[in-house]
């Protein structure tokens, strides 16, 4: 399992600064549940020319999928590790995808949005993930499918994604507009700006 840089606590070094094992899956949200129909899902990823690719529910399911064993860790200082997730690399999804600019703002059903940085979302990264612990994604965590950037604070994974925006600049999300930071490092307790 990859460890993304920074320092360890001396009594867990498992568990980034300020952090909590649990062993539950707590749930949080910005707002209400969203009922999604994985018939009327669709993700896509837009770029600055415009141009939009689109995947309906079965085409991302037909896509090479990957089994993912990581590490999460949330702003408000749980950390759960060696959660196991299936999903689709997103460097399948932006293998097509031209694009000269950095940075991205992933929108969810729901209106919730959250920026990242595109380098952060290749090599390996990240993935829309719609299985954890061999079960379909469960609404309240993000299913029918969320963003998984597990090298991140949990909420830079958004829930229920629906699109991803390239952007010029590193414009801050729904959480970055009320003071989190705008990269979110555990490692680096990147909690608010």
């Amino acid at each position: 399992m990859a460890v993304f840089g920074g320092r360890r606590r001396a009594d867990d070094p498992d568990l980034p600064p300020g952090q909590y094992l649990t062993h539950d899956f707590p749930v949080l949200s910005a707002g209400p549940t969203p009922t999604i129909d994985p018939d009327d899902w669709e993700f896509s990823i837009r770029a600055e020319t415009g141009g939009i690719h689109r995947w309906s529910w079965p085409e991302l399911l037909a896509l090479p999928s990957e089994d993912i064993t990581v590490d999460i860790h949330c702003v408000t200082s749980w950390s759960k590790l060696g959660t196991g997730w299936r999903g689709v690399s997103l460097d399948t999804l932006f293998a097509d995808v031209e694009t000269g600019l950095d940075f991205v703002m992933a929108h969810s059903y729901g209106g919730y949005t959250t920026n990242l940085i595109l380098d952060e979302l290749l090599d390996g990264q990240a993935w829309i993930a719609y299985e954890y612990d061999g079960e379909p994604l469960a609404p309240e965590h993000g299913g029918p499918a969320r963003l998984l950037v597990p090298h991140l604070y949990f909420w830079k994974s958004a829930k229920w994604v629906r699109r991803l925006v390239m952007q010029s600049e590193d414009h801050p999300g729904f959480w970055e507009q009320y003071g989190y930071h705008l990269h979110g490092d555990p490692w680096r307790e990147e909690r608010y700006a």
